[in-house]
């Protein structure tokens, strides 16, 4: 018996069990480059593609700006740079409306050139130009405008934990998830030409890359001061040209700057890994001829065992979960406890995210996901796609 390629499968809170390709718009899989001043005029039009679709809402689900920006104490560029410097990319911010020209695969990241997003991006396109945006929410409003093909954006990383930010991005924006990558981090000490490390009297970088270089920092005796990102603060070091200030970031970074390296592999955890998704609008075909991994977003209701039940769909069939992150709610963050007025609210309304390994080309992941979706308020999936290895 031939084997053919299963059916991929959308599930909501509705009645009905599947909904089949061939009632999503099929034939709108892929897309043709449109123009930008008819950009919102066909985006209404266009269905929802795919195993993207959720029939039940959520409110997290709704576009948010943000009217106010959080006070963190941090470092921004001022003009005046070097002329080496001034021949790098200039990051997109979320208002640029400039389109791609088309002649390679435009990839996103968030960072100054030399970030570890960058590095990450070039691992997995090794030929595509690279686009630099100030902020995350600019990273995919690149990718929703044309603007670039696809983006990489980190999600997790195996000192710090989760980034929580972007598993609130994934969900308030309509793109997919058609790739990982995982690249292992090696903080370097940055420093201008010629200056030893003992002459360092602070050193910038992200929070996060200083925290994880908590001990030689210490031991070096230097303040830390938080920048935008790592790549950005070895930008400001060569900018201000002050012996006394250093960086913590890549050694790339280095090289683009004109630093010298003055330590290696100075984060605290030697086994220090950063996951990336790679976004792109559109999905794409699941398949079976390598390991392939799937991320889905859903609510429950509360009830005792609700989410035993919702994690042993996977277990009954063999589906192995590689993660799982609970966020609440943004719009919604309280339940009440009864339907009356007088009712407290007592506990978070919660939304899942998971992941795991299974391609929904195969029947035991779309029978998972049917039986999920008979107790789920709410069910999405993000992205079906291959999964990385470390290298």
């Amino acid at each position: 018996m031939a084997l053919k390629v299963s059916p991929i499968l959308v599930y909501g809170a509705n009645n009905n069990k599947t909904t089949p390709f061939s009632q999503l718009g099929f034939s709108d899989f892929v897309f043709r480059r449109p123009n930008l001043l008819n950009l919102r005029v066909q985006r209404e039009r266009k269905c929802e593609c795919l195993y993207q679709r959720a029939i039940t809402s959520v409110e997290d689900e709704i576009p948010f700006t943000p009217s106010v920006v959080e006070d963190v104490t941090q470092i921004s560029l001022a003009g005046g740079f070097h002329k080496d410097l001034n021949s790098l990319p200039k990051p997109l911010s979320a208002i640029d409306i400039s389109p791609s020209d088309g002649t390679k695969v435009r990839v996103a990241y968030q960072g100054a050139p030399g970030a570890y997003s960058e590095t990450a991006a070039l691992k997995a396109y090794p030929k595509c130009q690279t686009v630099p945006c100030d902020q995350f929410e600019a990273v995919f409003k690149a990718v929703e405008l044309w603007l670039v093909d696809k983006a990489v954006l980190p999600i997790e990383n195996s000192v710090g934990g989760s980034i929580h930010r972007n598993y609130d991005l994934l969900l308030r924006h309509r793109l997919h998830i058609v790739g990982e990558v995982q690249l292992i981090v090696n903080h370097c000490l940055l420093g201008l030409p010629g200056v030893r490390k003992e002459e360092l009297k602070r050193v910038l970088s992200h929070p996060q890359a200083l925290d994880q270089c908590e001990r030689t920092l210490n031991e070096l005796g230097v303040t830390r001061v938080n920048a935008d990102d790592t790549a950005g603060s070895a930008q400001i070091v060569a900018f201000e040209g002050v012996r006394e200030t250093g960086a913590v970031a890549s050694a790339r970074a280095a090289e683009l700057y004109g630093l010298d390296v003055l330590a290696e592999r100075i984060q605290d955890d030697c086994d220090n890994v950063t996951r990336f998704l790679i976004l792109a609008r559109e999905p794409i075909i699941p398949g079976t001829e390598r390991p392939f991994k799937t991320s889905i977003v859903f609510s429950l209701e509360e009830g005792p065992g609700v989410l035993f039940k919702a994690l042993a769909v996977f277990a009954l069939r063999g589906i192995n979960l590689s993660k799982i992150e609970s966020r609440p709610q943004k719009m919604r963050p309280l339940r009440v406890v009864d339907d009356s007025n007088r009712g407290s609210a007592t506990y978070f309304d919660y939304l899942f995210f998971i992941d795991f390994e299974a391609s929904l080309a195969e029947p035991r992941a779309q029978f998972a996901l049917g039986h999920l979706k008979e107790f789920a308020k709410f069910l999405r999936v993000l992205g079906c796609y291959p999964m990385d290895t470390v290298l």
